[in-house]
């Protein structure tokens, strides 16, 4: 289903950018999926195959007009109905997000370290994590004790693993090697 959600994403991003619509759509999308994440009643009203089309759409519009959202906004969340996809709506919107920071060249990372990392140490991490990739890193950071010492570093599906837990499993496998 990721693909599927990707395709709809990569759809939204074209016809959003295309209009100079980009950061006003990702906003308008993040309140809509705030809704129906708060939601219940209207994730089950959207996903029951015993509602019509035409009451689907009536409260989708009736969502819409509410968030002020634009005509963009609208025509991808009645595609999205109409093809019976609104299980997808949270996926989609949250694939939507991650191609407009891609085309936008802002590149995502999370690093867990064994301990916490200091200002200065943060900032040399995201600048040459910004050498490396080429794009505006926006880093997020976690503790994870188990590393031992060091750090992980994952940008996309890309995982830099400069941990003492690793170089000791590394260490491991030599010595039984031998």
């Amino acid at each position: 289903m990721k693909s599927a959600s990707l395709q709809y994403a990569n759809a939204m991003a074209d016809i959003a950018l295309a209009q100079g619509a980009g950061e006003p759509a990702a906003r308008q999308l993040h309140e809509f999926a705030a809704a129906y994440a708060q939601s219940a009643e209207l994730r089950t009203f959207l996903a029951s195959p015993a509602v019509s089309m035409e009451a689907k759409h009536a409260v989708i519009e009736k969502i819409v007009a509410r968030l002020g959202a634009s005509k963009i906004i609208r025509n991808f969340l009645l595609v999205l109905t109409d093809h019976r996809r609104t299980q997808l709506i949270p996926e989609a919107i949250a694939a939507f997000h991650q191609v407009m920071r891609q085309r936008q060249g802002v590149a995502e990372a999370q690093v867990s370290s064994a301990v916490e990392l200091s200002a200065g140490q943060k900032k040399e991490i995201a600048a040459t994590l910004a050498r490396m990739t080429g794009k505006q890193v926006e880093t997020k950071y976690a503790l994870d004790p188990a590393l031992l010492g060091g750090a992980v570093v994952r940008i996309g599906d890309t995982i830099y693993d400069g941990s003492l837990r690793s170089r000791l499993q590394e260490m491991r496998a030599r010595l039984a090697a031998e």
